[in-house]
């Protein structure tokens, strides 16, 4: 990059680096690359090295990720979230208790999680707990309905992602209610047939909703779309394109 383009690397390209290495689970390589940085990472790229910790299950590297993001940000509620999760992978509910208990203590707060759908020009908003909207009745017997046939088509709850030890089929009862399916849900319902579902999030959608809602549009033949920060993903029928928010827009 140097000697053949004359560019001299700044800490985006160190971050893209970790990042690849991380997705490929060559997590000792990224950590050997990190120990041979002329500078440190920044927060995206400790993030990022968690990140991938978490989903190839490197509770060592993790850690090590992990105390270096606190230290670059305290009150950064990322760096207990990702190790928390980590850690109920594998069953270490003690460790996941501390990481909360240190939360409290430190008063470091996870942001909420919201979902939102427009449906003849008013927004519908869904949360965590919120037992608010006057469709949930009828938003769970959708999801219900649409549990079985995703269960029919290889669709596999991934309960990793359920960070409370609680038995399995509390787990996929709260998996089937977290506020993506329950918007995606709503869409189905109200949203005519032909048209888009388009649900805007403030995180990051988990792993076992992107799983479901390519089964989702699978079975109900239906285009459902997330719009997250910068990012937009679509899910067409069983096929899922990725694209920018800026691309789209063209």
């Amino acid at each position: 990059m140097i000697t053949e383009h004359g560019i001299i690397p700044i800490p985006d390209h160190y971050t893209c680096i970790i990042d690849l290495l991380g997705r490929a689970g060559r997590l000792k390589e990224a950590r050997n690359f990190i120990n041979k940085m002329p500078c440190h990472p920044d927060v995206v790229g400790w993030a990022t090295l968690l990140s991938s910790c978490r989903v190839h299950g490197d509770k060592e590297i993790g850690k090590w990720a992990a105390d270096s993001l606190i230290e670059l940000e305290p009150q950064n509620p990322t760096s207990y979230v990702l190790l928390s999760s980590l850690y109920a992978v594998k069953g270490q509910w003690n460790e996941v208790a501390q990481l909360r208990r240190g939360m409290r203590n430190k008063r470091v707060k996870k942001e909420p999680g919201y979902s939102w759908i427009k449906y003849k020009g008013r927004v519908h908003v869904f949360s965590t707990d919120d037992q608010s909207s006057p469709f949930l009745g009828q938003i769970y017997a959708e999801l219900e309905k649409l549990n079985c046939k995703m269960i029919e088509e290889g669709y596999i709850p991934d309960m990793s992602y359920v960070l409370l030890d609680v038995e399995e089929s509390e787990k996929i009862k709260m998996l089937n209610h977290h506020i993506e399916k329950l918007a995606i849900a709503f869409g189905l319902i109200f949203v005519s047939p032909g048209l888009p579902i388009r649900v805007i999030k403030n995180l990051r959608v988990c792993g076992d909703c992107h799983n479901a809602t390519k089964f989702i549009s699978k079975i109900t033949q239906r285009w459902d779309m997330f719009t997250w920060g910068f990012l937009v993903i679509e899910f067409s029928k069983n096929l899922l394109d990725l694209y920018s928010r800026s691309n789209l827009d063209r």
